[in-house]
């Protein structure tokens, strides 16, 4: 009986801590596994902010940003806090909201500085609509919609943008979109599809508009931007270009905006005894790639042409536009006197550091088709197509822009005509709203607002501080005014002279023909 109570105890004895360190050792593993499972989920943790997330395997934010939330980039931050006060300034249920669509992720500096200066232009034009239009309803709310650098998110861009529309925030359209690329034109195409309104900013691309060949396959489409072919026809009847005085140099393959603009300049010089020279970048246009040996090669060729050869047609980019300048600075025919022409990714230019200006001292002249030029209408230079009253409106409000209530929104540089044609891309979009507005009512039917678009002309017209926007039935401008505008050795640019797609300025009426 002593025996075996002696084996029990000593059995005991050795049970009761055994248990308490298997205890410890389970708890231990719990909260391992506890704080294991919460580092796993933080680390999962995709968001960047409100509607904003990074796509599985990208450090990128994208989707559509309804806070002060600036994307990660300091310059966009004055702009951003502006639309921020704005859409807290107004009133629950009476507001619609409009989406401004633009790579805001991209590193770029040139493509940076261009979203800096469009985002400007679009709350400047929400903050008149809010406050200068007599209380006329409804009220615009701006978010940020974000597809990524170069646009490869732009499917579930569009689906957050879809769901917006359909929901509380009573999304009536998305205005900006930026550059003719492949991505844009698949986004602008799902959109209309899925019948949100577009208001094109400075997509200028000939396959980026409805009217082609009698066809409109982005219905809902609106553009305050000439055409690809329209901005040439306007430079051709400024330069008097001469088929057998030109050489055309251009993007192979190519993305919408250079192809179309090649196509443009060959029919310009159809039956030129040069054969166009192309050049390959890299498919993200934004980047150095390895074109700079290309157009070394080609200034060659530039000086091997008769001496009788003046003008250079240049279809593509903005990143290869400044690098072939700047092997034209160094061709060996320098006392040759060559004029560039090119088409408004010349604008992006006007602060280019990388430019080598000296190049535009070595009787090179560059000349490109703006979208707008805050010199445009300085001296009311036509009667019709715009005014410098229609200027005066933006520059007026932009006075005011450095501090509250309007401002500030960071530095506010005209030249490269960013600013300018985005505030009328907005201000389209505020109209076509507006007038899908039925009477006693403050939101529009999502269906009605991309059918104003072709009762946009004549007395309907809207008077950008672009030039005057009338729309023919495929939303496309009429005869807008197109700034010829000129890089100068200083630096900056030069506005030249306004030049009209049909070779003269709209008649009063601004009714476009059938």
């Amino acid at each position: 009986m002593a025996r075996g109570y002696g084996v029990w105890l000593r059995e005991s004895v050795w049970e009761i801590p055994l248990r308490r360190y298997l205890a410890l050792l389970l708890s231990a593993a719990l909260v391992a596994g506890l704080v294991f499972a919460v580092r796993a989920l933080a680390h999962d943790d995709r968001s960047c902010a409100p509607g904003v997330v990074r796509p599985e395997g990208s450090d990128e934010c994208v989707g559509v940003a309804t806070t002060a939330y600036d994307f990660g980039r300091p310059q966009l931050r004055d702009a951003v806090r502006a639309i921020d006060r704005e859409n807290k300034r107004l009133k629950e249920g009476s507001q619609v909201t409009v989406a401004v669509m633009l790579p805001f992720t991209s590193t770029a500096p040139a493509s940076l500085s261009d979203i800096q200066h469009e985002l400007q232009g679009a709350y400047l034009a929400q903050y008149e609509a809010n406050h200068s239009s007599n209380g006329e309803a409804p009220a615009i709310r701006l978010v940020l919609a974000n597809p990524g650098a170069t646009g490869i998110y732009w499917a579930q861009t569009v689906d957050r943008l879809e769901r917006m529309a359909k929901g509380a925030d009573r999304l009536r359209a998305v205005a900006g979109v930026g550059l003719s690329t492949d991505s844009n034109k698949a986004a602008v195409k799902e959109l209309t599809r899925r019948g949100i309104p577009v208001v094109g900013s400075s997509i200028t691309a000939d396959d980026l508009a409805n009217g082609q060949d009698g066809r409109d396959p982005f219905p809902g489409l609106a553009r305050v931007s000439p055409t690809n072919t329209d901005e040439a026809r306007a430079l051709a009847s400024f330069a008097k270009v001469s088929a057998g005085r030109a050489l055309l140099v251009y993007d192979k393959p190519g993305d919408p905006y250079t192809r179309t603009l090649q196509t443009s300049f060959a029919k310009l010089i159809e039956g030129s005894p040069y054969e166009p020279q192309p050049f390959t970048p890299p498919a993200d246009r934004s980047q150095e790639g390895t074109t700079a040996n290309t157009f070394r090669q080609i200034t060659h060729l530039v000086c091997d042409t008769s001496p009788g050869t003046d003008t250079i047609l240049f279809a593509g980019r903005h990143t290869q536009l400044r690098q072939f300048i700047n092997a034209l600075g160094g061709r060996g025919c320098q006392d040759r006197r060559f004029t560039l022409l090119t088409g408004d990714e010349g604008s992006y230019l006007t602060g280019e550091k990388d430019l080598d200006r000296s190049a535009l001292a070595h009787n090179l002249s560059v000349r490109y088709t703006a979208l707008a030029h805050p010199d445009a209408w300085a001296k009311d230079s036509a009667r019709t197509g715009g005014s410098a009253h229609d200027t005066r409106i933006l520059t007026d409000l932009l006075a005011r822009s450095g501090r509250e209530p309007v401002g500030p929104i960071g530095p506010v540089p005209l030249e490269d005509g960013q600013l300018i044609i985005a505030y009328d891309a907005l201000r389209l979009a505020v109209h076509g709203i507006r007038e899908a507005t039925p009477e006693g009512r403050t939101v529009p039917p999502l269906a009605d607002v991309g059918l104003q678009w072709p009762q946009v002309k004549g007395s309907l017209r809207v008077n950008g501080a672009s030039g005057w926007i009338c729309l023919d039935v495929h939303g496309n401008p009429y005869d807008k005014a197109v700034p010829i505008v000129e890089l100068t050795p200083e630096g900056g640019s030069r506005f030249v002279r306004i030049a009209w797609p049909e070779g003269k300025p709209p008649s009063k009426e601004c009714l476009p023909p059938s």
